[in-house]
């Protein structure tokens, strides 16, 4: 089964799994990672280059501004004075500016202030060799180049700002693609963390719920096969080989107890009806000690037979937990319990108080039957001689509530939290001559639970009893049943 559920499933074990399921989740976010680290690259980049082109643009614009007023007053100086050794430095800045022109046309290739610009620079060479009468005429020409060159620097001012803009732009661009893809690829992340985390869970619930219905009792007969890792459907298959392992056992256990309880009924019977016989003189007259002996012996068997029927009880209420489910009087189930140990109550002097009027509830009669049997017992067991019992029934719309409380020593807190554990025996000595199995009030709580019930230790609501054992069930629906029929009728009391 492991080799046939892994093949259509890979990755094969759990630890490729957690493996490839980091991978995955990781892989998004890698990838997102890498575009924020693209985006600001880009605008790292373009801030760079926009920051040393503006720097230079701006640098340039302002040279050549200074210039053109250089310009215009080496040119007025020299109208003026007519030094020779003021046209090499006119010349000179000429030349400067007509460098720094065409470095800055690089950039605004197409600019009609350039255009201009070039143009009054041809008719500003021409000036170098005029005399100086007719530099006096066109330094008026000088104005409308210093207007242009401002109006250079304007544009350049422009040129810097849409860059700006520009950039700007493009980040808002890079800043809204991140968050889509941020959206995008962290939402496809959590996507595959529920997938992978679904893929290891699952088969880990299945498990569990293996182990629950193993634990019930009420694992089908073919499982259905394990998907997932290849450790946990080998886990799944030792689940597998256990749940087959405790149903041999447990069938082992039944057919023993079966053999053993006929094994044991069989002598039992001889020994009970041989003491019958005896008793009732069938072979001669018994002599006072003799007819002891042989109602001791008989109690003995009687006690004997009972610790019998409840392990099987015990057994029988371990593994079959269908409830039937009737409407029965419960009074009438509270008389029978007290009929079947009516001698025995007798004989240890013990007065009772039950309710006769009729109250009918529905739960399963017999569970119920069994419960109040063994709380009864645990009175002859374990009552005070000369004592008193009471049983007391109470019921409303929802739930039944018995009552069942006797005089005698109270039962220690040390016992009390282990009072309805399988086999547990406390510190009260039980009266009679053999020794209790200890599964009499186990059996009583788990046919409680079995109806959704509890059976509790309380304190007498009437501060009557020591002892005060209280029944709580739930009513349970059936079909067909008569709702309107009475519950309860006025109470009555039954003195033994």
């Amino acid at each position: 089964m492991t080799s046939r559920v892994s093949r259509r499933w890979r990755p094969r074990s759990l630890l490729q799994l957690v493996l490839v399921a980091f991978f995955m989740v990781m892989l998004p976010i890698a990838v997102l990672i890498y575009q924020a680290g693209q985006g600001l690259s880009e605008l790292s980049r373009l801030s760079e280059v926009s920051a040393r082109q503006s720097v230079d643009i701006t640098r340039r614009a302002r040279m050549m501004s200074s210039l053109a007023t250089e310009l215009e007053r080496s040119a007025r100086q020299y109208a003026v004075v007519g030094d020779v050794s003021l046209l090499g430095i006119y010349s000179d800045k000429l030349h400067r500016y007509k460098e720094l022109l065409d470095e800055h046309a690089r950039l605004m290739p197409d600019d009609p202030a350039i255009r201009a610009i070039r143009a009054q620079l041809g008719a500003m060479g021409f000036l170098a060799g005029a005399p100086p009468s007719d530099w006096q005429e066109r330094l008026n020409e000088f104005d409308f180049f210093s207007a242009s060159t401002d109006a250079l620097v304007e544009q350049t001012r422009q040129l810097v700002d849409n860059r700006i803009d520009v950039i700007q732009a493009r980040s808002r661009d890079i800043r809204q693609h991140l968050w889509v893809q941020t959206l995008v690829l962290v939402s496809l992340s959590l996507l595959l963390i529920l997938f992978f985390t679904w893929r290891i869970i699952r088969p880990i619930r299945q498990l569990e719920r293996r182990i629950l219905s193993i634990g019930s009792g009420d694992e089908p007969e073919s499982p259905e096969l394990m998907p997932g890792p290849a450790e946990l459907v080998q886990l799944g298959d030792r689940l597998s080989w256990l749940s087959e392992r405790l149903r041999e056992l447990e069938a082992q256990k039944q057919q023993f107890l079966r053999h053993m309880s006929h094994e044991l009924k069989t002598p039992l019977s001889s020994i009970r009806e041989g003491a019958g016989l005896l008793a009732d003189g069938i072979v001669g007259e018994l002599t006072p000690r003799q007819r002891e002996i042989v109602l001791l012996l008989d109690d003995s068997s009687q006690e004997l037979q009972t610790l019998i029927e409840q392990l099987l009880d015990y057994n029988l209420l371990q593994h079959n937990r269908r409830l039937t489910v009737s409407r029965f009087d419960v009074a009438t189930v509270v008389h029978e319990v007290i009929s079947r140990h009516r001698l025995a109550l007798e004989q240890k002097g013990v007065s009772w108080e039950v309710r006769r009027a009729p109250i009918y509830w529905q739960a399963d009669r017999v569970r119920t039957s069994r419960i109040l049997d063994n709380l009864v017992s645990n009175v002859v067991a374990y009552g005070e001689d000369n004592g008193r019992l009471w049983i007391r029934i109470e019921a409303d719309d929802e739930q039944l509530c018995v009552e069942v409380a006797n005089t005698g020593v109270p039962i220690a807190e040390k016992d009390q939290p282990h009072l309805f554990d399988p086999f547990y025996q406390g510190g009260s000595q039980r009266k009679g001559p053999l020794k209790g199995s200890g599964i009499g009030l186990s059996v009583a709580a788990e046919s409680a639970r079995a109806q959704e019930g509890e059976l509790t230790l309380v304190e007498d609501p009437q501060e009557q009893a020591e002892v005060c054992f209280r029944l709580t069930l739930p009513w349970f629906p059936i079909e067909d049943n008569n709702s309107a029929a009475s519950r309860e009728e006025p109470a009555l009391s039954d003195r033994g």
